[in-house]
């Protein structure tokens, strides 16, 4: 009598990193790992130990972009194959949590962008939005939504489809006329619990972030604040890229077991699509759920600001900015001189607004504002990330720095190594002698 032979053990491989395609999520395939098998390098990208390795999948599964796969000996690939046709080449059976996690994502679709508004006026980042929108919405083939909420603000639907919504969401009630975080929360969950959008846009304004945040609470999902970029992958998840680690990196952000997925943009970040006035579309007019007498914060009068250098650096054309190598607070008044002859305005890096050389509205950077200028002239900047992020997609950079080695020289699309208090005169003298030519030749 023979013993049964028994069939060989199926291997489970050893996990590795797939070259170029890690976004540094932060370490969900470390946090997964059950023997410690992962740890993480200055670049947020997995060193996978494959002696420790026990082929468990669990690292490959929480990856969201698909960068880590199972590695096989040659050994191990001829008995899977043998196992494969032992089988009969049988399909295997998808794992129930899985199958349940595409039923309940399938069940989302859409892209949305909510419109603020502030007396009838829509904000501009919200334009800026249905742009990029229009973008996420094509590469889903999905359709492209716009929100409008507030008293007497039909007229928003009419400029929304001119920017690229296919329809518009409307919510008009005297309720709705003064942003009140209950009010717009209880109207917005309304509408995405009955229409189910996979994405939700929202300018990373102070009512923006205000509203994403209590609405993505409500809504048991994840909430991305200052995107810098937004894109999706091949299994549909928008890709949400914002600064992150005090801004030393760039972090690529993924919410692939929840819908909607919502972020927040600041304004300036995103260009600004066309309009085009013969646009139309469907406005589907919803009731507002919730009734003044339900609202606990009543709006009795509104102040507006008065204070600051009331200077809108974010819409200028033109910005000379200033950093530590201005070396004092009367040192700008040499920006100023040549902002004037530019017709631009005077910005700032975090540093010299610390030192308390510049008001906080004039800075520039993560912590400050974005700005898409024409021109922007960097003075005395070094360059760090957390500024480049505000102003990198400006037109034309000019850098100027007596360190040649300076990080802003990499966006510059010109530079000038020399001492500023030298350049910046001269400069400004130049462009007045052109001016008063110009005029003259007139």
């Amino acid at each position: 009598m023979t013993d049964a032979v028994k069939p060989p053990k199926k291997p489970r491989g050893k996990a590795q990193l797939l070259e170029n395609k890690c976004i540094a999520c932060g370490a969900r395939c470390q946090s997964a790992c059950p023997v410690d098998a992962i740890q993480m390098n200055d670049a947020g990208e997995p060193i996978i130990d494959p002696s420790r390795c026990i082929g468990c999948v669990k690292c490959v599964k929480v990856c969201p972009v698909q960068a880590i796969e199972m590695a096989f000996t040659p050994e191990e690939l001829r008995i899977l194959q043998e196992l494969a046709a032992a089988s009969g080449g049988e399909a295997v059976e998808e794992d129930p949590e899985e199958a349940a996690l595409k039923k309940k994502l399938a069940a989302y679709r859409g892209v949305w962008v909510f419109i603020e508004q502030t007396e009838g006026e829509a904000a501009k980042v919200s334009w800026e939005l249905l742009g990029k929108g229009k973008e996420l919405a094509q590469a889903r083939k999905a359709p492209l939504c716009a929100v409008v909420m507030g008293d007497n603000v039909e007229k928003l639907c009419a400029e929304a489809f001119g920017y690229g919504a296919e329809t518009v969401y409307l919510m008009d009630a005297p309720v709705l006329r003064h942003y009140r975080t209950e009010a717009y929360q209880k109207s917005l969950c309304a509408l995405v619990e009955k229409y189910k959008p996979e994405v939700i846009l929202m300018g990373a304004t102070g009512l923006g972030r205000d509203l994403a945040g209590v609405v993505a609470t409500i809504l048991a999902t994840g909430l991305t604040a200052d995107c810098t970029g937004l894109s999706v992958d091949d299994k549909g998840n928008l890709m949400q890229t914002r600064p992150a680690f005090g801004g030393n990196i760039m972090a690529t952000i993924v919410c692939d077991k929840f819908r909607p997925q919502m972020s927040t943009v600041r304004p300036h970040v995103m260009p600004m699509p066309e309009f085009d006035p013969q646009a139309k579309g469907e406005i589907v007019r919803e009731p507002v759920p919730i009734a003044e007498n339900d609202v606990q914060v009543k709006v009795l009068d509104i102040l507006m600001d008065g204070g600051g250098s009331k200077v809108d650096i974010a819409g200028a054309e033109f910005i000379v900015s200033g950093g530590r190598g201005m070396m004092a607070k009367e040192n700008f008044s040499m920006l100023e001189e040549l902002a004037e002859v530019l017709g631009g305005v005077v910005g700032a890096s975090r540093s010299a607004v610390d030192a308390g050389w510049m008001p906080p509205d004039r800075q520039v950077g993560q912590t400050g504002k974005t700005v898409r200028p024409k021109v922007y002239i960097a003075c005395g900047i070094s360059g760090a990330i957390q500024h480049l992020v505000g102003m990198q997609d400006s037109d034309v950079v000019i850098a100027i720095n007596r360190d040649a080695d300076a990080p802003i020289f990499e966006v510059a699309s010109y530079g000038i190594v020399g001492d500023l208090f030298k350049v910046i005169p001269a400069l400004t003298q130049k462009l007045r002698t052109l001016k008063a030519a110009r005029s003259g030749a007139k």
